[in-house]
């Protein structure tokens, strides 16, 4: 037979863990929304720098101080369907003109080709290209030239500051890496 005192024990209990985890649940909400991006990339457009399949977190408040830099790998809305994110490397800044030929990288006229030491292997050559990054926009590519959708093929080249969700910040999975 189970007393007042047992029972009133257990429920306390039991309230006890449904409150820890109502707490966790919305701290893990919260985490989600403002503070962190969690995505999985389904493309190897990022090879070798992150894989296919490889999940990543993304920090929502770096660009809330600071603007984003060539470079910087960052989660965005895809500029030709806002309901896509995509994942790419910052190449060109706000007022910056890029051109690719003989499947290199040229930043503001530069006679010397942009250095690139994270892409996966040499672009395959393919007709020049010249863009002009618009005030507030970044021009992105992939670090797998040969295998990526990006600002060089889109209908809206341009990745906009206020599309973009995140800085890529490190990959958790398979294994833990910072990126670059």
């Amino acid at each position: 037979m189970i007393n007042k005192k047992s029972k009133f024990s257990v429920i306390k209990e039991i309230f006890s863990w449904a409150s820890v985890l109502a707490v966790a649940a919305v701290i893990a909400i919260v985490l989600n929304l403002f503070i962190i991006a969690n995505s999985r990339v389904p493309t190897p457009s990022m090879e070798n720098t992150i894989m296919s399949g490889d999940r990543i977190i993304g920090f929502r408040l770096t660009y809330l101080f600071n603007e984003p830099k060539r470079g910087d790998i960052i989660i965005f809305k895809f500029p030709d369907n806002e309901k896509k994110y995509y994942v790419k490397r910052i190449i060109g800044e706000p007022g910056d003109i890029v051109d690719i030929k003989n499947g290199e990288v040229y930043l503001n006229n530069s006679e010397t080709p942009l250095e690139e030491n994270y892409i996966k292997e040499p672009m395959i050559p393919e007709a020049d290209m010249h863009f002009e990054v618009p005030e507030g926009a970044y021009f992105c590519l992939g670090d797998n030239r040969n295998s990526s959708e990006d600002s060089r093929r889109w209908v809206h080249s341009y990745v906009y500051k206020e599309k973009i969700i995140a800085k890529v910040i490190f990959r958790y999975f398979p294994g833990f890496k910072m990126l670059k």
